[in-house]
């Protein structure tokens, strides 16, 4: 059975109404009706003489009170339930059996890493906890253990898993071993996903560090989420912006970008063209494809290249579609 995390699934289901028309068309419809319900059901009588209806007025009024306010908590449970409904609707997670669920989940990355967000996003949706540890960039003492010196890193029961898209497609073999990762999503997701490896992230860097100014908040939500000292927070956010805005203009190169910011927009199209008008690439319900775009735009969302993208192309309801799906997170403390 799906499962629904109260009061913030109910916020993202109001937000997800907000956004998508044919949702809000129907949520404004179910509740017209019941407040039409509570607010205009009427009893007839018939009793028509003036001077029983004078002497009668008071004991119907009373009556009528008591039975429209019998409809409106009437009104109000139905709602209750249509909302609870919509909110299942909206946020019910992909299931996993409890005997494939891992037990012990411990992510090792940075905040704003575009292939831990990766991890993320599945780990999200198919609702299984993690802890994790966010690494210091700097002195990557948190993985010295490790002879993998990159992120992400995810240990599985006690098992290390490295390189985000080998991390998906075991954990994918772990939690459905009936289903091999050659059998499901076939070529088409095999092969979006390996855009989003090959093309997508390569176009975020140079988008970010576009200017200087976007590079600064780049780094100012780097350094606000990472695991940093003091001083170090406040070195990396000005010398690690000043460096990534010239190391960007080198990843244009290498990369052959002329326009960073047409680039951005012309992979949100071609994704949003890969749809073919489903609401995920998946069908009804996202795959892994969908899974790793939402990933990696996740980190960029809020930022200005995000905002820039999500208002200059059609991708933010495929998105607003996959917040709604993923749902809130399952990470928990450590």
């Amino acid at each position: 059975m799906r499962r629904v995390n109260g009061f913030a699934a109910i916020c993202r289901a109001v937000e997800g109404v907000a956004v998508a028309p044919s949702a809000s068309g129907n949520y404004a419809h179910q509740h017209h009706r019941l407040v039409l319900a509570a607010l205009f059901g009427t009893s007839s009588t018939n009793n028509t003489s003036p001077r029983s209806h004078w002497f009668q007025y008071n004991r119907i009024a009373a009556d009528q009170s008591a039975r429209a306010s019998a409809r409106a908590v009437a009104g109000t449970m139905l709602f209750s339930v249509a909302a609870t409904t919509l909110v299942e609707e909206v946020h019910a997670k992909e299931p996993v059996q409890s005997k494939f669920r891992p037990k012990d989940v411990v992510l090792y990355q940075y905040e704003a890493c575009p292939f831990c967000n990766k991890v993320k996003a599945f780990l999200d949706y198919y609702d299984i906890p993690y802890k994790v540890v966010e690494v210091n960039p700097i002195s990557k003492k948190e993985i010295k253990w490790s002879d993998y010196k990159k992120v992400p890193i995810l240990m599985v029961d006690g098992q290390q898993m490295v390189d985000s898209s080998d991390i998906i497609d075991k954990l994918t073999n772990k939690i459905s071993p009936d289903s091999s990762t050659d059998s499901v999503g076939g070529d088409e997701e095999k092969k979006w996903r390996g855009w989003v490896d090959n093309h997508l992230v390569h176009i975020l860097s140079p988008n970010i560090y576009r200017s200087t100014t976007e590079a600064l908040e780049s780094f100012e939500y780097i350094t606000s989420h990472g695991n940093f000292s003091f001083t170090e927070r406040i070195t990396a956010k000005y010398a690690g912006a000043a460096a990534m805005y010239f190391v960007s203009k080198k990843l244009k190169k290498k990369y052959n970008i002329t326009d960073e910011r047409a680039a951005l927009y012309e992979a949100a199209e071609t994704w949003v063209d890969a749809l073919k008008g489903r609401d995920f690439l998946g069908g009804t319900k996202p795959n892994l494809a969908d899974l790793a775009v939402y990933g990696v735009l996740r980190p960029i969302r809020y930022l200005k290249s995000g905002r820039d993208m999500v208002e200059n192309t059609r991708i933010g309801d495929w998105y607003s579609r996959m917040e709604n799906a993923v749902g809130v997170s399952s990470r928990i403390q450590a």
